[in-house]
């Protein structure tokens, strides 16, 4: 153990102690976390290393760092491991917190108020440095509660209801804007799109920008109706709207996962796509590359946001200032799921 010709870090500790990053940082910072027993072995195998703190972010007083970040995500369990953007961005926070030696602690819930609960007790018994917080709502009860416990934190949306905390946001209208009137290029009329939780607030701009670029096309066919962004949501909602006498004749979802799943409708009602029915799907994934036709889809590069969003909030848990950033605005990539009508 002794041989280590560089600092030891605390992933050589957790290494050697065959435990996590995070364990050992609970028990170098004399917080709940770990058992008494694993506690001593991790401070004296810490103490064999010569390991002694190099940072703020390693500071053994009670004002020191834990080594991790907490991300809730308030969506059913069963549809978060199958929609690619969370994956995504849960892999470009974790790709830029390894680098530093923090840990991610992701937490599932299906409410806000268990979220909130969540953001309690982290604060509480110390677990984690600092938040991400995704899906800002409306009037989000959230951000209030996060600013009184003091704990840093990067919010993905905003930067309106983002309060006094950083966020990190995406032009989404620009693309919006984009895909309506490349459909009525296409000769498409009758736009619905798909859209997400009406409480979100990226769905609100979402849809603003929706409604203010089919009036410009003159598009009287045009309307929004709201899912919750899982397949079922997505498979009720068209085949309602495909069975309707005037139904649409292009589809924009705001996810992938409801994309593919109104795709198998349309296939299910024998409407051909794309020369009945385009269909555009918001984020690029490899489900719409499966698919076929293979979708048309909005392209962010969401590994790049979820590192940035960790960038972020490192800087604020050091202390510092951090202003509100923007993401690169997502690009339309037309593919074989849209076409002109009747061709």
């Amino acid at each position: 153990m002794g041989g280590l010709m560089r600092r030891p870090t605390i992933m050589d500790i957790a290494k050697a102690a065959g435990v996590s990053k995070g364990a050992v940082s609970y028990a170098l910072n004399g917080r709940p976390g770990v058992s008494e027993e694993t506690r001593g072995r991790i401070l004296a195998i810490a103490r064999d290393l010569g390991w002694a703190p190099s940072s703020p972010a390693r500071a053994l007083s009670p004002g020191g760092r834990v080594g991790a970040v907490g991300l809730v995500v308030d969506r059913p369990a069963h549809s978060l491991g199958v929609e690619p953007f969370f994956m995504q961005l849960v892999s470009g926070i974790e790709t830029e917190l390894a680098s530093s030696g923090v840990d991610l602690l992701l937490q599932v819930t299906e409410d806000t108020g268990a979220e909130i609960a969540a953001y309690r007790r982290w604060a509480a018994e110390r677990r984690v440095d600092g938040v991400i917080m995704v899906d800002l709502r409306v009037e989000d009860p959230r951000v209030p509660v996060v600013e009184g416990l003091g704990l840093p934190a990067v919010v993905l949306g905003g930067p309106e209801g983002a309060g006094s905390l950083p966020c990190l946001h995406t032009d989404d209208a620009s693309a919006v804007r984009e895909v309506v009137h490349y459909l009525a290029a296409l000769g498409h009329r009758r736009i619905v799109q798909v859209a997400g939780p009406p409480e979100f607030m990226h769905t609100g701009a979402r849809t603003r920008a929706f409604r203010e670029a089919a009036e410009q096309a003159g598009l009287d066919g045009a309307r929004s109706v709201h899912a919750d962004y899982t397949g079922e949501a997505g498979t009720r909602t068209t085949r309602r709207l495909l069975a309707a006498t005037d139904r649409p004749t292009a589809l924009v979802y705001d996810n992938d996962l409801m994309a593919v799943a109104g795709l198998g409708v349309a296939h299910e009602m024998g409407i051909e796509v794309p020369s009945q029915l385009s269909i555009v799907a918001w984020d690029d994934s490899v489900l719409c590359h499966l698919v076929r036709p293979s979708l048309t889809a909005i392209v962010r590069d969401v590994v790049s946001y979820g590192r940035q969003a960790a960038l972020m909030l490192a800087e604020a848990v050091e202390g510092r200032t951090v202003a509100h950033q923007s993401t690169s605005r997502g690009e339309l990539y037309p593919r074989a799921s849209t076409g002109p009508l009747g061709a």
